[in-house]
């Protein structure tokens, strides 16, 4: 694929940097041939200006788009729609593999179709890396990591081996093995180089390092000035295969850091407050920017960890500029000379570096924080957002504890085999986790020296609490031990339980049974604390219902503690060996300690010894057998891996037309702030459910279940798992949890998956009412396949998340939108109307108003306006042909 179009502007010029000449497209040469004065730009939209640039080619990339980015400054937002292009795309297992099952069916699809399966193939690079997989079923042991490690691809040799297919079938796709880290840190620490390279004939061409990622954590990767952030698999697998990304010019919110954090505050306590205030501002669509002289105070993994944060303050990402720091940091992670001195160059030759004597850029709005103002925090028990100062987290459980519970709050249980009695409040999962705090040597090392002192001390931690320790890369082994810490890690229960994402995204594993079985018992609210960024209802474990994220020191401290009971900042975490209490500000590392373990610990040759064969994996990796040919030989009886019904009788062109939408039942009504994780199937597999029931019909133990995650490549088992998070509330069926819904007219309560499949064979429509932040939380493709599967035909909110909106779209879901002032309350709706859609069959534009009539149980009815939130022309023909990839294969066998 070309990396440029036909440069109109004659913008392209050539930047000699160690002897070697590399073209770029000058955006000084653009200002110069009437673009305007665009210095002032928000540098990550000068990002999005050099992409035009490159790609205008008077047809999907005109002069007019490049005006409109100019115009910006004056307006600081813009309605203009613009086609832009990665550079490449970055995927975890979790969703790259039903990526890469679609890749097949295409592939499948192209042949039934007359075609040449070799059509389908990446266009851009495609980096996939597994570490989703990995579960913490042992811990606390030595032989955890290889026990667990063991178990991982027991469970996952089908999906392995697929993977291992698609790495030799397909071109321009490489696997990162498992038990390597987690795709962001690995993204940050190796794949990314900030400034990109391709071939435009035989000229060598630079240009800005971007990225799409099937993770909505991809934005960590702006911490190191790499614009980059999550969507779902569909539009990924789009980009993979030459198509842009639609996209409005985003407004851009700048976020004003001054001063420096105080002694004792770390990096996840400063991303918890951003979050805090960045919810609160309302910056969900939006860039964020970082500027101000607090930006030159911050070390580059704690910029990637408010980077890291973007999903949860709502961002579409959060973005920090190239600077000296990042020039630091590309050689202290071993970086090879010729790409750091292009970094630098490139950077300061298009107006893409900043110092302290850079201008402000002009933004939309600001904000700023004092970063002498944070204090150390937690955020939960159910949000990201819900921070919580330290010295309050003792009353802030109190506080929520009633609305968790409807049992006794002072009951306790005898836990079998164990001196103690499990009560509310009890937290019984500690975990240094997720990609947020794993990549940051400062916050870990910080974890080590708490561990150090606690155990000089005698401090231990208690023994209902699991505990673990899951690396975000094989590095952070070697700097631990190098430093002397990983043994009192070791002795507190944080042995390495695997390398990847674990309790973050409810690879928690099962709590121990006695423990498990405490909490039944007497219905307790235990909690978890975590270093991730996910804590939402239902998401660590199924027992837990209060879940806490907090620094690594801080899940160290706590599982010390063993309680939420307990304030932190005045009361003892236990007695020492010479029977004298300890306090948390005791074995509290200082700022110079900590940087003097790095220091001491980490070199650039760790970074270059582990990636320099980063692509082998381990020894089982190597085992996994390949499978040949050009498409995918599916095995019938596979639980893991199946060919999707999505092309299925698919013709070469799309049906004319649109079509209104008559007599649809509401499958679900649900409340606010409903996340993916309550719509995508996600976390443990139910026996009694209906994806438990079709693991069993196909001979697979409980046992053997593993989890959603794991099974993304079957549509069998994952359209049985949306919508039935143990924790969704449908407001038809009062009173339940968990995926149950009212099947209409006649008010029979069942599975989701039932009534659906129920509907279907009736052949009526469906659609889900909803209210505010629909689809916030992880950019999931299985929330908007899962629906469409379902038969669900239009989802009705007062609002969307981005990635889910353009999510449902992409798979042929219509997004409509309540109008200012009416919702699903206000028009008192119980489940039982029939709803029919209509202004669509006149054709769609985008953001067009659309009518929906609604016929009460009564017979009687009422029209209301609702917004349509297909925001976009290229949208308007995604829909058109049932869905992105449909568009997109049309498009290669036409």
């Amino acid at each position: 694929m070309s990396v440029v179009g036909h440069d109109s502007l004659k913008t392209r010029r050539t930047l000699t940097v160690g002897g070697k000449s590399y073209d770029y497209f000058s955006i000084q040469a653009a200002q110069e041939a009437g673009l305007g004065d665009v210095s002032r730009l928000p540098f990550s939209l000068k990002v999005l200006l050099e992409n035009l640039l490159r790609y205008e080619d008077g047809r999907s990339v005109t002069v007019d788009d490049l005006k409109a980015v100019a115009a910006w400054i004056k307006d600081r937002y813009s309605d203009r729609e613009i086609a832009y292009r990665p550079a490449r795309v970055l995927m975890q297992d979790f969703t790259g593999v039903p990526a890469v099952v679609d890749l097949a069916a295409m592939r499948d699809a192209v042949v039934a179709l007359g075609g040449d399966p070799e059509r389908i193939n990446p266009l851009s690079p495609v980096d996939l890396v597994i570490d989703h997989s990995v579960m913490v079923d042992f811990f606390g042991t030595a032989d955890a990591l290889k026990k667990n490690t063991d178990m991982e691809f027991q469970r996952n040799g089908e999906r392995y081996a697929f993977l291992r297919w698609g790495q030799t079938g397909f071109d321009n796709f490489r696997v990162v093995p498992p038990g390597t880290g987690i795709c962001h840190q690995v993204n940050v620490e190796y794949l990314a180089k900030v400034v990109w390279t391709g071939k435009d004939g035989d000229r060598l061409v630079a240009y800005p390092d971007t990225l799409v990622g099937t993770d909505s954590h991809t934005t960590m990767v702006n911490g190191l000035a790499v614009l980059g952030w999550g969507v779902g698999g569909i539009e990924a697998e789009a980009a993979m295969l030459g198509q842009p990304i639609s996209m409005l010019l985003p407004e851009v919110i700048g976020f004003k850091l001054t001063g420096k954090m105080k002694e004792g505050v770390t990096a996840t306590d400063l991303v918890l407050t951003v979050t805090q205030m960045l919810r609160k501002k309302g910056v969900v669509g939006k860039f964020v920017e970082f500027y101000g002289p607090g930006v030159e105070a911050l070390p580059l993994a704690d910029r990637a960890t408010i980077g890291n944060m973007a999903p949860e303050y709502g961002a579409t990402c959060g973005f920090f500029p190239i600077d000296a720091e990042t020039i630091r940091f590309l050689k202290f992670t071993g970086r090879d000379d010729d790409t750091v001195a292009l970094v630098e160059a490139y950077a300061k030759t298009q107006g893409m570096w900043r110092d302290a004597a850079t201008p402000d850029p002009v933004f939309t709005d600001t904000l700023e924080l004092d970063l002498s103002t944070v204090e150390p925090s937690l955020a939960g028990p159910k949000r990201p957002q819900d921070r919580i100062a330290l010295s309050n987290a003792k009353q802030g459980f109190a506080e929520v504890l009633p609305g968790l519970t409807n049992g006794d709050p002072s009951a306790k249980v005898k836990v079998e085999g164990m001196d103690h009695e499990l009560g509310h409040g009890d937290v019984v999962i500690a975990a240094i986790t997720s990609c947020t705090n794993t990549s940051n040597p400062n916050v870990l090392m910080a974890a080590g020296l708490v561990a150090k002192k606690a155990v000089e001390k005698g401090l231990t931690s208690k023994p209902w609490v699991k505990t673990s320790l899951a690396p975000g890369s094989l590095v952070v082994t070697d700097y631990l031990k190098a430093a002397g810490l990983q043994d009192p890690l070791d002795q507190l229960g944080f042995t390495t339980a695997g390398y990847g994402c674990t309790t973050c995204i409810g690879n928690s594993g099962p709590l121990a049974e006695p423990i498990a079985k405490a909490v039944e018992d007497g219905d307790l609210v235990v909690a978890s604390v975590l270093s991730g960024n996910r804590n939402f209802e239902g998401r660590i474990n199924p027992h837990v219902k209060a879940n806490y994220l907090a620094s690594p020191p801080l899940v160290v401290a706590y599982a010390i503690a063993g309680t939420m009971n307990l304030d932190l900042t005045t009361e003892p975490l236990g007695k020492g060996k010479d029977g004298q209490p300890v306090y948390l500000k005791d074995i509290w590392p200082t700022s110079r300690e900590i940087s003097e373990a790095i220091a001491s610990a980490i070199t650039p040759e760790m970074y270059r010894t582990r990636y320099s064969d980063v692509f082998t994996g381990p020894k089982q990796w190597q085992e996994v057998k390949v499978a040949t040919g050009k498409t995918y030989a599916w095995d019938s009886n596979s639980t893991y891996i199946q060919n999707p019904p999505y092309f299925t009788g698919m013709s070469k062109q799309p049906s004319q037309g649109f079509q209104d939408i008559s007599g649809a039942r509401p499958l679900a009504i649900l409340g606010d702030s409903v996340t993916t994780d309550h719509i995508s199937p996600a976390g443990n597999i139910k026996k009694a459910s209906p994806a438990g029931q079709y693991l069993i019909e196909h001979g697979v133990g409980v046992a053997d279940f593993n989890s959603y995650g794991a099974r993304r490549g079957n549509h069998e088992v994952m359209m049985r798992g949306t919508f039935a998070n143990i924790r969704l509330r449908n407001e038809m069926a009062p009173g339940t949890e968990g995926g149950v819904t009212l099947y209409q007219p006649d008010g029979e309560q069942m599975f989701i998956y039932d009534a659906s499949m129920k509907y279907q064979q009736a052949g009526v429509p469906l659609v889900i009412i909803a209210g505010q932040e629909y689809g916030s939380g992880s950019s999931r493709d299985w929330a908007a396949k899962g629906t469409a599967l379902l038969g669900v035909k239009a989802v009705i909110a007062e609002s969307f998340e981005r990635i889910h909106r353009s999510n449902l779209v992409g798979f042929g879901v219509l997004p409509l939108q309540f109008m200012e002032g009416t919702s699903r309350k206000t028009l008192n709706l119980d489940g039982t109307e029939i709803f029919d859609i209509s202004g669509l069959s006149q054709g769609i534009k985008p953001r067009q108003e659309v009518t929906l009539r609604i016929t009460r149980k009564d017979g009687s009815n009422q029209t209301v306006p609702l917004l349509c939130r297909i925001d976009t022309l290229d949208e308007v023909e995604y829909y058109r042909h049932g869905g992105i990839l449909h568009y997109v294969l049309r498009s290669l066998v036409a």
